[in-house]
């Protein structure tokens, strides 16, 4: 199994690629989304867990009948703020097993998308791209599989990790701080319309 990762600038972008990785054959359990909830834009349709501390609820409706997208929960990031999240990667990073959400989960999602394959430059950019607004999709998938899964997220609208790490870094950042304040919903509707205005 080999891990593919998406930053989607666009909630629906991320969530027409979960739907197209399903519809691909990738299972729900190998499935994750995280998504920025500064805005409390999703959550209000969702079956999401009560509370930010629900960490064992994360994960743990994948692969009901509704796929990955009915599955989502609540929890907070430090740095991050309110996310709502479903799947594997949500659940280790929220500590399901333990059922604790309380400190370390955005070292959780790094310290889980390291040990799955993701670099650990494109982990933390993932991790801010989400802090600003962002969504993260990632897929565990067969060896064989990996290209597929690759062109769905790039036909889906995804973020090149390149060119938004090159981004971040014009603006003086270097890597994920979960110290920081999160973003606001203010900020991160600057955040986003500033991407939309240059991917036109």
């Amino acid at each position: 199994m080999r891990t593919v990762t998406g930053l989607f600038d666009d909630y629906d972008d991320a969530s027409a690629a979960v739907s197209a990785l399903e519809d691909a054959g990738v299972p729900s359990r190998d499935i994750s989304i995280v998504a920025n909830n500064a805005d409390k834009r999703h959550g209000a349709d969702t079956n999401a867990a009560e509370g930010a501390g629900a960490g064992a609820g994360i994960g743990a409706v994948v692969g009901g009948a509704g796929g990955l997208l009915t599955g989502l929960g609540l929890m907070a990031i430090p740095g991050v703020g309110p996310v709502v999240a479903a799947g594997w990667l949500a659940a280790t990073a929220a500590g399901a097993a333990g059922g604790a959400v309380a400190g370390g989960a955005a070292g959780g999602i790094i310290g889980a998308m390291t040990r799955s394959g993701v670099s650990e430059d494109d982990a933390h950019v993932y991790a801010e791209g989400v802090r600003r607004g962002g969504t993260l999709v990632t897929a565990r998938v067969e060896d064989d599989r990996v290209s597929v899964a690759q062109d769905i997220l790039k036909q889906s609208n995804w973020v090149d990790p390149v060119q938004r790490r090159t981004a971040y870094q014009d603006e003086g950042w270097r890597r994920f701080d979960d110290s920081l304040a999160p973003f606001g919903p203010e900020d991160v509707d600057r955040e986003r319309a500033r991407y939309r205005s240059t991917s036109l």
